[in-house]
């Protein structure tokens, strides 16, 4: 077995030394895979199997000493060992540093220590290319075939989310995750996410909003221009817009980046485009267009997931279910019915999806600034209330007016196809997650969707509906992580990382 230079297991108390020993074991795990690929590509006779491995990191703790009952992550629930395997530290790098601090201080006195080294899991070469390379383009079908006799592949059984699910089942003597997510798992998402929105991880941003419609990306598309347009004024911090294809335009005033001018803008957008509105300290807004269906809204938030944003949001159109709602009227999940049956396998429809109160209260808040109305005359055009999601778009095709009933029984005042799948997934993932709907129709009152109905509404609402989106996302990040990422969406052993 061809393997790079062993670097050996180090103990460090001081976190940014921690984070270079991950580093340099990451970086020279990937050129050693990377110098033999570029061989084999150029067709050299390779004959011992190539192969580097993860970097971890690993905690171990002798005592139950609580943690500040006040903290919701960046401790470990008990006494014993701690380990998960770590990649992209040139992304992740920020994160993981935020969580060796967390661990070195919330366990100190306890004699704890990062050890950092080598794993024994294998980093699939798939997951070592840089950005633009194509390696199947550059090789014949037979020497394809034969790299996976030479080369690590990735193997889905080292990515599943049991940890997340809370299914995961820990042999006797073997550590505990540290991290929701393995090395190879974020590395899959990584690739998908590239995939589907059309964008590199890197210019994803900590809060996402979703939406189900074109119309909200156009009108992103408009607002991100305008700023970079516009002098870097005030507190908004936006210092570049990407678009599919990483085709990045910074603000004015901005100088260009090294890559900038690889951007390049598709031949056809991707499945579920993705636009970032970027801050440099990456706490701005992404945006991506799920399309249609809950299918769609579980996939992207699989992966999104593993970047670790600090909230998503849904905005998009929905049904309204209540005689006394208006075409344009906003509403703001505060629970919801799960017919979307995506998500049945990894979270029971016994859990509930609680509404979390820092997002209700930056999403009415931003409805309030936005319309300028309160009181009474934001009660008029906002409701909160059940949000329903169904996978059955033309579920008013049924016999006997069953769904009607179930929606009535549960007090739905709206009805969607992804609101609850987008939900569910940030409570499982730990994600922070809100809902807030505009009314585009009332199939239960005669008001559907109409031509020249949908125009004047998309006209009047979308516009409005993306600056809330917004404005919520800026009121979060105003008002500070520490209240965000709460312990409401902790488990019993929760890992440490958050």
């Amino acid at each position: 077995m061809l393997t790079p230079q062993f670097i050996a297991t180090t103990r460090f108390d001081d976190p940014a030394a921690a984070l270079e020993q991950v580093r340099a074991i990451y970086d020279n795990g990937i050129r050693h895979l990377r110098r033999h690929l570029q061989e084999f590509i150029r067709g050299e006779n390779l004959t011992t199997p190539v192969r580097a491995c993860y970097p971890f990191v690993r905690v171990h703790t002798l005592t139950s000493r609580p943690a500040d009952s006040r903290l919701s992550y960046g401790f470990v629930a008990g006494p014993g060992t701690y380990e998960t395997t770590l990649t992209r530290p040139d992304l992740f790098g920020n994160y993981y540093l935020q969580q060796f601090r967390l661990l070195l201080k919330n366990h100190g006195g306890q004699d704890v220590q990062l050890e950092v080294g080598t794993s024994a899991q294998p980093i699939p070469v798939h997951f070592s290319f840089a950005e633009h390379d194509h390696v199947e383009a550059d090789m014949a079908a037979d020497r394809l075939q034969r790299m996976r006799d030479l080369f690590d592949l990735p193997d889905l059984s080292t990515m599943d989310d049991g940890i997340a699910n809370g299914t995961d089942d820990i042999p006797p003597g073997q550590p505990h995750p540290l991290s929701l997510f393995t090395a190879p798992r974020v590395d899959y998402s990584l690739q998908r996410l590239r995939h589907y929105t059309g964008t590199a991880p890197e210019h994803f941003q900590n809060f996402v909003l979703f939406t189900n419609y074109q119309f909200y990306i156009d009108e992103f598309i408009k607002l991100g221009q305008e700023i970079m347009c516009s002098a870097m004024e005030g507190d908004d911090g936006y210092i570049a817009f990407v678009e599919p294809g990483n085709l990045v335009t910074r603000r004015a005033g901005q100088p260009a980046q090294p890559n900038d001018e690889r951007g390049m803008a598709p031949p056809r957008l991707p499945q579920m485009p993705g636009y970032h509105l970027v801050r440099a300290d990456g706490s701005g807004i992404t945006m991506i267009n799920i399309g249609v269906g809950p299918a769609n809204a579980k996939t992207i938030t699989d992966h999104v997931a593993v970047l670790r944003p600090h909230a998503w949001l849904m905005l998009g159109h929905c049904a309204g279910l209540r005689n006394t709602q208006q075409l344009g009227d906003y509403v703001l999940a505060h629970g919801y019915v799960r017919e979307d049956h995506v998500l049945d396998e990894d979270l029971p429809l016994w859990v509930p999806i609680p509404a979390l109160a820092e997002i209700q209260l930056a999403l009415e808040k931003a409805v309030a600034e936005v319309t300028r109305l309160s009181g009474p005359d934001l009660k008029r055009i906002m409701r909160t209330g059940t949000v329903a999601s169904t996978d059955n778009r033309n579920w008013e095709l049924l016999p006997h007016r069953t769904p009607e009933r179930r929606f009535s029984q549960s007090r739905a005042v709206a009805l969607d196809m992804e609101s609850a799948t987008i939900a569910a997934n940030g409570f499982r993932f730990r994600v922070p997650y809100g809902t807030l709907l505009c009314v585009s129709d009332k199939p239960l009152h005669g008001e559907i969707k109409l031509p020249g109905m949908a125009n004047q509404f998309y006209r009047q609402r979308v516009d409005q509906h993306l600056r809330i989106g917004i404005r919520a996302a800026e009121l979060l990040r105003e008002n500070g992580l520490d209240s965000l990422h709460s312990r409401k969406l902790r488990s019993f052993a929760e890992v440490a990382f958050q």
